[in-house]
């Protein structure tokens, strides 16, 4: 039979059973001879989903219904007037918000690890965001309480990732410390050598490095992290020099030095970096 005319018999069919011109058996069976195996299982499953969120509703006792909007009233509430609040009360909304969906995060994750990784990191954006609009609200603008905060979320970051074994957390809680890092530099540190930028940077990529081999026998993952941000500051002066300084002398002469340095130290020592990530 031709493919087109069986999608339309499916959707017929489908229509029958949505208008209850024909029991749900018949519609089964006729579904069984037209439709594909595997349309008819997604089907299946798609209903058995709808059938028991429907169960649920029908189910839910007086006191869940209060609970489920009570608190969609209470957010509604909290973000309406957020603004409004005493600094401490802000400060605690904000801290509790943030609890809240690392613990959801953390328990979902048994079950679903995308969800519960979206979860958590929802909870850290609303540390971040929620931190910096109330810097916003409070005239707060100078870059030092900016930075500050960055820096709080980023060493946060660093926690939690390492304590929650999320290694993607962990490596943004160190690139959070490096754009802190390069941010002091630019404003402390004005009118800088070429020189000066390399030695700002590469004795922290040798640390990085460092530890990269110093905690590879106890975690394989911070090991991993911590070298992945070895090689990235590796680059940074370069980088630093093309967002904070008007003249970049011999960079991409520098950049290639640094390539060809770096690929050899690699493969000079691939016996041992290769043991400590993976």
């Amino acid at each position: 039979m031709n493919q087109d005319r069986r999608q339309i018999i499916v959707k017929e069919i489908d229509h029958w059973r949505r208008s209850k011109l024909l029991p749900d058996q018949y519609c089964d069976f006729l579904m069984n001879l037209y439709a594909d195996q595997d349309t008819v299982h997604a089907g299946k499953q798609q209903q058995h989903t709808v059938g028991k969120a429907i169960a649920a509703v029908q189910k839910a006792t007086g006191l869940q219904w209060f609970l489920t909007f009570g608190t969609f009233t209470l957010i509604s509430f909290v973000v309406l007037y957020f603004n409004e609040f005493h600094p401490l009360l802000q400060m605690a909304v904000v801290a509790l918000g943030t609890v809240v969906f690392l613990r959801i995060g953390q328990r979902l994750r048994s079950r679903n690890e995308a969800a519960g990784l979206a979860i958590t990191s929802t909870g850290m954006l609303l540390l971040l965001g929620g931190g910096l609009h109330m810097l916003n609200i409070h005239g707060l603008d100078q870059w030092g309480w900016k930075t500050g905060l960055l820096a709080f979320s980023s060493l946060f970051w660093i926690v939690y990732g390492i304590a929650a074994r999320i290694p993607a957390l962990h490596l943004s809680g160190w690139l959070a410390a490096i754009l802190v890092y390069a941010w002091l530099l630019s404003q402390f540190m004005v009118d800088s050598k070429w020189y000066e930028i390399q030695l700002y940077w590469l004795p922290i990529a040798c640390l990085f490095g460092w530890g990269s081999w110093f905690v590879h026998r106890w975690s394989k993952p911070v090991s991993a992290v911590l070298f992945v941000t070895c090689a990235l500051v590796w680059f940074m002066p370069e980088l630093y020099s093309v967002m904070f300084t008007d003249e970049a002398i011999w960079l991409q002469l520098q950049l290639i030095a640094k390539i060809a340095i770096g690929g050899g130290i690699l493969f000079a020592m691939r016996k041992q970096w290769m043991v400590w990530v993976v």
